[in-house]
C-alpha cells in the first residue's frame, strides 16, 4: 500500500528538471541571480545616499530586490526567515517564462524611477538574470538534420503547389 502511495506522489510532485534546463545553465542561473542580488544590494545602498525622494525610493527597490532574488535562488542565504524555504519551494515550481517576466520586471522598475548610472548598473545583472531565464523557456535548440528535411519537405510541397497552380496534372 505504501508502494501505490509513494508512486501516486512522486508522479503528482512536479520537479525543477521538467522545466528542460541542463544542470550547468540552472547553476548559471542561480549564479547571475546571486550576482544580480549582490549588484543591486550595493547599488541599492549607494543609491538611497542622496537627498533626491526618487533616488531613495529606486535605491530601497533595488535593496528589495536583492533580496527576492536571494530568497528565491539561494534561500540559505535567508535562514534566519521563517517563511524563506516556503518562499523558495513556490518559486522553484515557477517556469522560467514566469521566472523571466518577474526578474525583468522587478529589474526595470527602480530604472523607470530614477533613470541614472547606479540604477542600471545596479539592476543590469538582475535583469540579465531574467533574460537568461527566458532563454531557457524558449528550449533547446533543434538539430540540424531534423531541420534540413524539414526544410527539403517544405520545398517539396510548394513545388507541387506550383505545379497544381499551373494547371499541370498531378
Amino acid at each position: 500500500m505504501s508502494t501505490e502511495a509513494e508512486t501516486t506522489a512522486a508522479s503528482t510532485k512536479t520537479t525543477p528538471e521538467d522545466d528542460g534546463m541542463t544542470w550547468w545553465y540552472r547553476w548559471l542561473c542561480k549564479i547571475a541571480g546571486v550576482v544580480g542580488g549582490i549588484s543591486c544590494a550595493i547599488a541599492g545602498v549607494w543609491n538611497c545616499v542622496t537627498v533626491n525622494p526618487l533616488n531613495i525610493a529606486a535605491g530601497v527597490w533595488m535593496v528589495l530586490n536583492a533580496f527576492v532574488l536571494f530568497l528565491c535562488e539561494v534561500p540559505f542565504c535567508c535562514q534566519f526567515i521563517e517563511f524563506a524555504n516556503a518562499v523558495a519551494a513556490r518559486a522553484d515550481k515557477f517556469r522560467p517564462w514566469q521566472k523571466a517576466f518577474f526578474y525583468c520586471g522587478m529589474a526595470l522598475f527602480p530604472v523607470f524611477l530614477s533613470f541614472s548610472f547606479t540604477t542600471l548598473f545596479g539592476n543590469g545583472i538582475a535583469f540579465a538574470t531574467g533574460v537568461l531565464y527566458g532563454l531557457a523557456s524558449l528550449g533547446k535548440k533543434g538539430d540540424a538534420v531534423t531541420y534540413a528535411r524539414l526544410q527539403h519537405q517544405k520545398q517539396g510541397d510548394e513545388e507541387r503547389m506550383a505545379e497544381t497552380a499551373n494547371g499541370a496534372p498531378e
